[in-house]
């Protein structure tokens, strides 16, 4: 009996060796095929959109082919949770933002994944700022009309979203300000925001990147950014707070993710390269001319980062009186 014991130790303990040394071998030549980066946002969105950007500098200098997967919808768990059970051998990742990893566990009932412990930290790449935008046919240029609007006519704004982000935000304005808003949800950022511009929605909190371009062409009125203090990618545009509307300060984080248990080589690698990347400073400032504060760090600084967020937006989510769907 003990020395069927034995054999059954040995052969598992053979086994667990061999896996250890097929994933260290397997670090070594890493990379050597290409890799996919995972999005949980359609195409044309801000996490979209600098991605893109950084993965052509990333596969320089990793030397393979960097694909984009864009898997949009159910606020971004279909992304996470097909990240979370891919292989950890770094040839999927999951670019994300706080959607996924800090408001999912607060907004969704039943969520398929677990945003610590199903993955593991690779490189934060930056923030990006959100702001407020209107159609041209809400009588409100600043926020201040436009909560006087509101007041004056309960029910009539609605405010479409397209992340937990323009979720969060729509719903602490109308708690903090007072008002009776109507959410609208969107699978992504891009098709609320054509409902916007085309007045069947009223308005929308959405990344500078995707918003920008229309407000230049006068298709959409800014009003505000979330954050607490001015932005300097739009320096004209007032804080919420500024602008009157109390305990607002609301911010989206962007990084890398791979699934659990990746090989500590393979995620310093990758946290390298990703990091000359964003700290370069032409790619900082190109990353600025498309809404993007950008930034880096190492994967344990990420780590700690998310169970914070994680802290930080349970009570956002709290205060704003949503409730789990």
């Amino acid at each position: 009996m003990l020395s069927s014991l034995n054999r059954v130790i040995h052969t598992v303990g053979a086994a667990a060796l061999c896996l250890a040394a097929a994933f260290a071998a397997r670090a070594d030549n890493y990379p050597s095929r290409n890799i996919t980066l995972v999005l949980p946002f359609a195409a044309g969105s801000g996490t979209d959109t600098t991605t893109r950007l950084i993965s052509q500098h990333l596969s320089q200098a990793l030397g393979v082919g960097i694909v984009i997967e864009n898997k949009a919808g159910a606020n971004g768990m279909i992304a996470a949770t097909y990240v979370a059970r891919a292989a950890p051998d770094g040839y999927t990742l999951l670019v994300t933002t706080n959607t996924t990893h800090s408001a999912n566990p607060y907004l969704l009932k039943s969520l398929t994944y677990d945003p610590v412990k199903d993955f593991t930290p690779v490189a934060r790449t930056g923030d990006l700022p959100f702001m407020l935008v209107v159609h041209p046919d809400v009588p409100a240029k600043t926020v201040g009309e436009l909560v006087a609007y509101g007041k004056a006519n309960p029910g009539k704004l609605s405010y479409a979203s397209g992340s937990s982000s323009a979720i969060v935000s729509g719903a602490t304005f109308a708690h903090n300000a007072g008002l009776d808003l109507l959410h609208v949800p969107y699978k992504s950022s891009p098709p609320a925001l054509n409902d916007v511009m085309g007045g069947r929605v009223s308005m929308m909190f959405v990344d500078i990147l995707t918003g920008l371009p229309h407000v230049n062409g006068n298709a959409l009125r800014a009003l505000a950014v979330t954050t607490k203090d001015r932005s300097p990618l739009v320096p004209q545009l007032p804080s919420m707070q500024e602008a009157g509307v109390p305990d607002f300060d609301i911010s989206s984080w962007q990084g890398y993710f791979g699934p659990a248990g990746m090989p500590k080589e393979i995620v310093a690698r990758l946290n390298a390269e990703i990091r000359k990347i964003v700290e370069k400073p032409e790619i900082k400032a190109q990353l600025a001319t498309l809404g993007m504060d950008a930034f880096s760090g190492t994967p344990e600084e990420l780590g700690t980062f998310v169970g914070e967020q994680l802290v930080l937006w349970e009570k956002l989510i709290r205060n704003a009186g949503i409730e789990k769907q």
